[in-house]
């Protein structure tokens, strides 16, 4: 008999924990943010992704792979973002997990300098492996971080002036208006969010 009352007590215990718990709370939290926060709960989205989420702005190089697929170029008139194991997909986030005595990571690290200063060094006289920052050639944890540190900023911002015809005084003002903080201002270093400063720069 008392077996029998409490199977009774645990099942509707579980029950009514079930629907406070596993539906009202998440639908009290979901109303909450969605009247006070609803540009952060629907994703901080913007014109072109999100504000959270890097894009690489690339054109077609005009050549294609062995697969017959187009092989594509960075956009030498948008600030690109770090580089991403993902391909910045916001389905599959995750790090390069690279370790300094993988082989991988030597030909990795020397394929992505080489790039970035095949793109940035026209731009950017006696730019050597040095004065790259390491976030250049460097995946995020995510992968999908949409920073650079101001210094990549620095850099791109020659290009992104010279490709363009704007005053690099005017790009650089964009990058400063587009400098996300430190966390609670103590947390981390300032970062330059790509997807807002690439989308002020299409405006």
């Amino acid at each position: 008999m008392k077996l029998g009352k409490d199977l009774t007590t645990a099942t509707i215990a579980i029950a009514l924990l079930t629907i406070a718990l596993g539906i009202g709370y998440p639908l009290a939290i979901t109303a909450v943010s969605q009247v006070a926060f609803a540009g952060k709960a629907d994703g901080s989205l913007i014109a072109g992704g999100s504000r959270l989420i890097g894009v690489a702005r690339t054109v077609d190089s005009g050549r294609k792979d062995a697969a017959g697929k187009p092989i594509t170029r960075p956009d030498r008139a948008y600030f690109q973002p770090r580089p991403s194991a993902t391909g910045y997909s916001a389905s599959a986030t995750f790090f390069s997990n690279r370790g300094p005595n993988a082989a991988s990571a030597r030909y990795f690290y020397r394929d992505a300098l080489a790039a970035y200063l095949a793109l940035e060094g026209p731009y950017n006289p006696g730019l050597t492996d040095a004065g790259v920052p390491v976030d250049a050639v460097t995946t995020s944890a995510s992968g999908v971080d949409p920073h650079i540190s101001r210094a990549n900023a620095a850099i791109q911002a020659r290009r992104v002036a010279a490709v363009r015809g704007l005053p690099l005084a005017r790009v650089r003002r964009l990058v400063a208006d587009n400098t996300d903080g430190r966390f609670a201002g103590i947390f981390g270093e300032p970062g330059v969010n790509v997807q807002t400063l690439n989308r002020a720069l299409g405006r």
